[in-house]
């Protein structure tokens, strides 16, 4: 019994399409535009790995999908890129002396060449890397534009500090606090950065969400992400005698100069229980509010929170810690003195990074009163009356303990109490979100220079357009400079330039962009990656965007989508692109596991290498595999046993392909298969359930595999409808039919609704939503005869005993349900 000879033929394909160009897609106005889709992945970032098993899973599912479409006709556009820049290859310079730019390229040597093995159908003359010069030449001048705009700034903002390696690190380069490079205790350190302005478009970001056809969850995290809120700004006297006005700076959270602190809050009805304030160790208020006998306690509390990450501050599980600065403010609706405190929980970024902590309405604020021994008022009630409580009160109620506003519902209390603040200038109703603006520049080498120069008769000024891309200098170390900049700093003949405005001495940004801003545009880029005067051409934006599905790992289910949709809707404000947002559809793989269902790790020693896979099964065998796990959203754990019987399917597949070839009509019972299984592969592949389209492949083979000549009117559709799934194969069958490459081309099979219907469907009858009792029955029979046979069947009359039923529920093809009172 032979085997399909998986490593002859796959290579055989591979290189036809090559050579062919097969796939290449150009702009051809004759195809209308509702025959166009636009089908991308989110592209790889080159590592010296390679690609991991978890790559292929969504390659192939977009795979399948763009030949499925192809064969319906579609004029398909599939590209592949690298994002290329990143943290990962100037880590790996610093380490082994080798330029980042070589190591990053032979990393995608290698990508491309494990891309190619598994026979995806891309256009591969539309690649890009992120970190060529011809690409990044246009993320500069999207830069520039933005910066235009007034949408870029600088600003001193903390970052994560290593004192050992004397660098800034990005949040994912931190673990458990500590350097993951040295293991050195990681401090906070203020550094000038450049910031982008995606707070402008926040209630933007947060509205169009409405527009995508993405999942509930996905939009929820990115709804989450933006924060909006309705609440109140709310200014606190400071309480020292000092202060001579009222207000508060809306940027920093306070006015040192007026004495007040700023909070905002979304609930307003709580301010008669606000006990105690609480500060971010950084706010520019904690060393005016400090007294002399606090003041060794709090400069130690501002010491330990600097060497702690935001994500471990803000944990909600972890023990709340604080310390009290001496000082007091004024609760401006009652005129108490109320005790101001700094924790680390509140970060200086977010908010005002100042609260009001209402104890008895804040499980965090409860926790924190309980543990240092603070007041604790109710003023919210489920009934109008206090009680002892245990844990805080969240739920609206009704207000109590608040002076004339007791009795009021929240709702209520809060109208009241905003116009109440309004009236005497102590606060405003305020939209906050939790989004901030995006922290844009990186102290490292192997980026996006930012194309600026600082000048002292000028100030900051652009880099000529004509000039750009501004290239990154040549180096010879990449070694930090210990002052918190990039290495790029050290370079003086680099940074040193003249003013493009006055021609006096400059001095160029030596921060770079984050490795996000090559991922902000990409997609764009795939469509005209040779044009040297645009980032792509109006008409080839106009003529695919926008991206019809966009599969990726739901690890970039919230950053990398709210920054390239913002990226997007400027863009769109400046007329370059046709449409406000980049992605209609989107769908998140799941992650591949370990055997067992453990997260694979090279620590474990459980990591799937796929060029071993292919090697030992071929990448029909692969593809098929990460399709038959299950649902593409789920995660899901490997197992070798698993695509053993893929192989074996396509080897069953490869035998019958051997038998004699007959133009005879096949048996009616075979036709209906055929008919059953192209609607069902039809219609899963479109939804993209392809774990079920590749289980009715199966059901048809076993069913063809009983006869002893191979049906050519059977055989002929099932290999088209095949061949998205396994191309290779497929393409071999489709050649031994007679037919000419490629398959990929030939149109995909039509059913026929009435060959594919069941002449007989098992009808269930249920009695109170329980199954009682079944019938066969011809497909199609009306509901009045359906309703006479489930009551007069016998085993209903019994059961019903002579009771008439209240309701009988009839679903055509499927059961009738008869209601009886109990």
């Amino acid at each position: 019994m032979s085997k399909y000879p998986f490593t002859r033929i796959e290579s055989k394909w591979q290189a036809y399409w090559e050579g062919h160009k097969t796939f290449r897609v150009d702009e051809d106005p004759a195809v209308p535009q509702e025959k166009r889709r636009y089908v991308l992945d989110m592209f790889p970032y080159p590592s010296s790995a390679g690609l991991h098993v978890g790559h292929p899973e969504g390659y192939t599912a977009t795979d399948i999908y763009s030949r499925y479409l192809r064969m319906k006709g579609y004029h398909v556009l599939h590209p592949m890129g690298f994002d290329s820049f990143g943290l990962p290859a100037e880590n790996y310079a610093i380490k082994t002396g080798t330029h980042p730019r070589v190591s990053t390229e032979a990393n995608i040597e290698r990508f491309r060449t494990q891309i190619k093995a598994l026979g995806f159908s891309y256009d591969w003359d539309r690649e890009i890397s992120t970190h060529d010069p011809d690409y990044y030449k246009w993320t500069q001048w999207i830069f520039l534009k933005i910066w235009e705009q007034g949408l870029a700034y600088e600003a001193i903002v903390p970052i994560n500090w290593c004192p050992s390696c004397l660098t800034g690190l990005a949040n994912e380069e931190v673990r458990d606090g500590a350097c993951d490079r040295c293991g050195a205790a990681v401090e906070r350190k203020d550094v000038r950065q450049w910031l982008l302005r995606i707070t402008a478009y926040a209630e933007r970001l947060l509205a169009d969400l409405d527009k995508l056809d993405w999942s509930e969850s996905l939009k929820l995290m990115q709804r989450n992400w933006i924060g909006r809120s309705i609440g109140a700004n709310v200014h606190f006297p400071l309480a020292d005698g000092r202060a001579d006005g009222e207000g508060g700076g809306a940027d920093t959270g306070s006015d040192a100069n007026n004495g007040t602190i700023e909070v905002f809050t979304t609930r307003p009805d709580t301010l008669f229980g606000a006990t105690y304030m609480v500060l971010a160790p950084e706010h520019p208020l904690v060393e005016r509010l400090t007294t002399p006998e606090q003041a060794e306690a709090v400069q130690e509390y501002i010491r330990e929170a600097r060497r702690k990450s935001d994500l471990e501050r803000t944990d909600l599980a972890k023990d709340k810690t604080g310390v009290f600065t001496g000082g007091y403010a004024v609760n401006p609706v009652n005129e108490q003195k109320i005790p101001v405190w700094i924790s680390d929980y509140i970060l200086i970024s977010y908010g005002t990074g100042a609260i009001m902590a209402v104890p008895a309405h804040d499980q965090r604020d409860f926790e924190f009163a309980v543990k240092f021994d603070l007041p604790i008022v109710q003023v919210v009630s489920r009934d109008g009356s206090t009680y002892p409580l245990q844990a805080a009160e969240v739920e609206d109620g009704i207000a109590v303990n608040s002076g004339a506003f007791d009795g009021l519902t929240t709702p209520e209390f809060k109208k009241k109490i905003v116009a109440w603040l309004e009236e005497r200038g102590l606060g405003r109703e305020t939209v906050n979100y939790k989004l901030r603006d995006w922290v844009f520049s990186r102290q490292r080498y192997w980026g996006e220079p930012i194309p600026l120069v600082h000048c002292e008769a000028c100030g900051t000024v652009p880099v000529p357009y004509d000039q750009l891309p501004l290239l990154l200098p040549e180096v010879e170390s990449y070694t930090p400079t210990g002052t918190g900049e990039s290495p790029l700093a050290a370079i003086h003949d680099w940074v040193h330039t003249s003013c493009p405005a006055c021609g006096g001495p400059g001095r160029r940004e030596t921060n770079t962009m984050p490795q996000w801003a090559g991922s902000c545009w990409y997609f764009l880029r795939y469509l005209d990656p040779d044009n040297d005067r645009a980032l792509a051409g109006r008409d080839k934006i106009d003529y695919w965007m926008p991206v019809d599905l966009y599969v990726g790992g739901a690890e970039h289910a919230v950053l990398h989508l709210l920054y390239a949709r913002f990226w997007h809707k400027v863009l769109f404000d400046l007329g370059v692109v046709n449409t406000d947002e980049p992605f209609m559809r989107l769908v998140n793989q799941g992650m591949i596991l370990g055997e067992g269902g453990v997260k694979m790790s090279k620590s474990l020693g459980n990591v799937i290498n796929p060029d071993d896979v292919i090697r030992e099964y071929g990448a029909d065998a692969m593809r098929m595999y990460e399709m038959f796990m299950g649902p593409l959203e789920v995660s899901k754990p490997w197992s070798t046993q698993g695509i053993a019987g893929i192989k074996r399917f396509l080897d069953r597949v490869w035998r019958i392909s051997e038998s004699p070839l007959t133009d005879e009509e096949p048996p009616s019972e075979l036709v209906k298969l055929l008919h059953q299984t192209i609607r069902k592969v039809s219609q899963d592949t479109g939804t993209l359930q392809l774990n079920t389209a590749i289980a009715q492949m199966m059901i048809f083979v076993t069913e063809v595999g009983r006869q002893e000549v191979l049906f050519r009117a059977l055989w002929d559709p099932f290999v088209r409808i095949l061949s998205p799934y396994a191309p290779h194969l497929a393409e071999e069958l489709w050649a031994k039919l007679g037919g000419k490459p490629s398959v990929s081309f030939q149109p995909y099979p039509e059913w026929d609704e009435e060959l594919a219907r069941e002449q007989v469907l098992t009808m269930v009858y249920q009695v109170n939503g329980k199954v009682r009792a079944k019938e066969d029955l011809p497909a199609g029979t009306d509901s009045g005869e359906l309703e006479r046979r489930a009551l007069s069947h016998p085993r209903i009359l019994e059961l019903l005993a002579g009771a008439k039923p209240v309701k009988v529920v009839v679903v055509p093809d499927k059961l009738v349900n008869i209601v009886v009172r109990t």
